[in-house]
């Protein structure tokens, strides 16, 4: 028996319709609020969360036809760096923190290296569709400077 098949399920489940009939904001005042909430320093996935939970509003896309991602690059608010690989980089910069702290620790050595595997790969990718810069490296030292200018 496959070892992963013994398991439940414990996903996020979309909602069932695309359409809510509850939600009384206009497209305008929703991309006005994803405005304001980028403004304040909010990642794009804090913003969903935000518009989920405090508004009511269970996805962007079908509502207003475009994505927060594509609201905030037409506002010219989208980070420079992506928020899934600047999230790598974040653990990559506090494994090295902690392996410094603890040299002999080769569980999170190995786990530094899985980590900083997937920023390669992301990287070459994000290079690839145009997200970053094609001359943009991932180096330990600036990556620390980065994270710690962003806090």
């Amino acid at each position: 028996m496959h070892k992963n098949s013994r398991r439940g399920k414990s996903h996020s489940i979309r909602p069932s319709s695309v359409t809510a009939n509850w939600i009384t904001y206009s497209q305008q005042e929703i991309e006005l609020i994803i405005e304001e909430l980028a403004k304040k320093g909010y990642t794009q996935s804090q913003i969903g969360i935000v518009l989920r939970d405090q508004f009511g509003i269970p996805l962007v896309k079908p509502i207003i036809g475009k994505k927060v991602s594509k609201v905030l690059e037409e506002k010219n608010l989208l980070p420079k760096i992506p928020e899934d690989l600047f999230n790598l980089i974040r653990r990559a910069v506090n494994l090295r923190r902690h392996l410094d702290e603890h040299p002999k620790d080769k569980t999170s050595l190995r786990g530094l290296i899985f980590t900083e595997s997937k920023i390669r790969r992301l990287t070459k990718y994000y290079k690839r569709i145009g997200k970053i810069a094609k001359d943009w490296e991932y180096d330990p030292n600036t990556a620390k400077l980065l994270v710690a200018g962003s806090s």
